[in-house]
C-alpha cells in the first residue's frame, strides 16, 4: 500500500496515481495537508515553482 513520503500515512492506490510525482514519491497527503491544497503543498515541499 502506498504511503506519504512526508508523514508516512497510508494512501490509496488511486490517490498515489493522481498525486505522486514522476518518481512515484508522495510529498503530501490528506493526513498532513489540507485536502484543497495537496498539490500546492507538494510543490512547496519539493521546491518547485508554481505553474
Amino acid at each position: 500500500m502506498p504511503e506519504c513520503d512526508h508523514c508516512g500515512s497510508h494512501v490509496s492506490d488511486k490517490f498515489a496515481r493522481v498525486f505522486a510525482d514522476e518518481g512515484g514519491r508522495l510529498k503530501a497527503c490528506p493526513s498532513c495537508s489540507a485536502n484543497a491544497g495537496i498539490a500546492e503543498v507538494a510543490r512547496e515541499r519539493t521546491g518547485e515553482p508554481r505553474a
